[in-house]
C-alpha cells in the first residue's frame, strides 16, 4: 500500500499538464504549508522568522526540467538576485539549487557557466550554495558539474541520497566536501537504489555515521526521530563536536522537533522551498508522506472550529480528486494482484 502510494504521487509530480496548470492554481491545494510563498520577499520573511529561534535556512527557487535557455536565465537571474537580498538583509541562509533548472538538459557547458555567474556572487557574499541531487538520469552530470566548479570554488556543495547502492563510494570520493545526506525523494529502479524502507534506512545511519566520524561538514537531513535520536547517542559516544553537523528538515515539517533540537544546542537548517513552479515539489512531499494529505483536506476543506468553508468549490473539489484518483488507482492494483 505505502509503495502505491508513493508511486501515485510521484506520478504526479512528473506530470507536465498538472505541473504547468499549478502555476495558474496558486496554493490552494494546502502547498502554503510547505512552500514559503512565491516571491524573494516572501521566503526572506520566512527566513527572519526562522532566525529569531536560532534556526538557520537554506532555500530552493523551485524549478527543474528547463529546456529553455530564456527560462534558465531567468531563473539564474532570480537566485542572484536572492543572493543579494540575502546579503542586504543580513539573514543566516544560504541557497540549494537544480542543474536541470540552469540548463543542465540543454547545454552542460551553458549549465556551468550560469553556474559560476551564481558561484561568483555567493562567494562576494559569503553564501555557500548546495547543488540538489535530482533523478538519477542526473546523476553523474551532476558530479560533473561539481568537480569541474570545485577547481575554482569552495562554497559549493551537494547532496548524497541513501537509497542509492553507489551512495558510500560517492560518499568517500566527496570526503572533502559539504555534503547533505538525504534519503532520497525520486523513483529510482531496483537495479540502482534500494526501494526497502528499512534497506533506505539502514544505509542512512551508516553513511550519517561515516560523515560524523571524518572531518567536513555534513547537513543530516531526516524527519525521522528514531534516526536522529540513534545519531545524538552516537554523538554523545564518539564526542562527536556539534559543530561537524547540522540537523535539516524540510519547512512546514515537524516544527516541534525542529525547535526541540535547537534549544537541546543542535545546530540547525530548515529547507524553505518558494516560487510558482510548487507542484512537483509539492506531490514528492506527499509521496514521502502521504498522511499529509489528511491535514490538507481538513485546511482546504474546513475552518479552524471544523465547520464546512463556504466557498470550497474549486479548492475543495481539486483535493477530492486527487483523493479520488488514488483511491482508484490502489483499489485496482489490488484486484490485479
Amino acid at each position: 500500500m505505502t509503495n502505491l502510494t508513493r508511486d501515485f504521487f510521484i506520478g504526479l509530480s512528473n506530470n507536465q499538464f498538472l505541473n504547468s496548470q499549478a502555476k495558474k492554481w496558486g496554493f490552494f491545494l494546502g502547498a502554503d504549508k510547505f512552500v514559503a510563498g512565491t516571491t524573494v520577499q516572501s521566503v526572506v520573511k520566512a527566513v527572519k522568522e526562522l532566525n529569531q529561534y536560532e534556526i538557520s535556512c537554506t532555500l530552493d527557487n523551485l524549478g527543474e526540467f528547463v529546456s529553455d535557455k530564456s527560462e534558465a536565465g531567468q531563473a539564474k537571474d532570480k537566485i542572484i538576485t536572492l543572493l543579494d537580498m540575502i546579503d542586504q538583509e543580513n539573514v543566516n541562509c544560504h541557497i540549494s539549487v537544480k542543474l536541470t533548472q540552469l540548463g543542465l538538459d540543454i547545454d552542460q557547458n551553458y549549465c556551468i557557466e550560469n553556474m559560476k555567474d551564481i558561484l561568483d556572487t555567493a562567494k562576494q557574499y559569503n553564501i555557500f550554495v548546495n547543488i540538489d541531487m535530482e533523478d538519477y538520469s542526473h546523476y553523474e552530470q551532476t558530479l560533473e558539474v561539481l568537480n569541474v566548479l570545485r577547481k575554482d570554488y569552495d562554497n559549493v556543495g551537494t547532496v548524497i541520497q541513501s537509497y542509492l547502492y553507489r551512495a558510500e563510494d560517492d560518499l568517500a570520493d566527496l570526503k572533502d566536501v559539504r555534503i547533505r545526506l538525504v534519503k532520497g525523494a525520486y523513483k529510482e529502479n531496483e537495479e540502482v537504489a534500494y526501494t526497502d524502507k528499512q534497506d533506505i534506512d539502514r544505509n542512512f545511519l551508516k553513511l550519517a555515521k561515516q560523515r560524523l566520524l571524518g572531518d567536513t561538514f555534513t547537513s543530516i537531513a531526516t524527519h525521522d526521530h528514531y534516526i536522529i535520536d540513534e545519531l545524538k547517542a552516537f554523538v554523545q559516544e564518539y564526542h562527536i563536536d556539534n559543530d561537524q553537523f547540522e540537523f535539516q528538515m524540510l519547512y512546514g515539517f515537524r516544527n516541534d522537533m525542529q525547535h526541540k533540537l535547537t534549544n537541546e544546542g543542535y545546530h540547525f537548517c530548515t529547507y524553505i522551498p518558494f516560487g510558482d513552479d510548487w507542484f512537483g515539489y509539492f506531490m514528492r512531499r506527499l509521496a514521502e508522506r502521504p498522511q499529509n494529505m489528511n491535514l490538507i483536506v481538513k485546511d482546504t476543506l474546513y475552518t479552524e472550529d471544523n465547520k464546512l468553508k463556504k466557498a470550497p468549490i474549486v479548492a475543495g473539489a481539486a483535493v477530492v480528486s486527487a483523493l479520488a484518483l488514488w483511491r482508484v488507482k490502489t483499489k485496482r492494483n489490488r484486484e490485479n494482484d
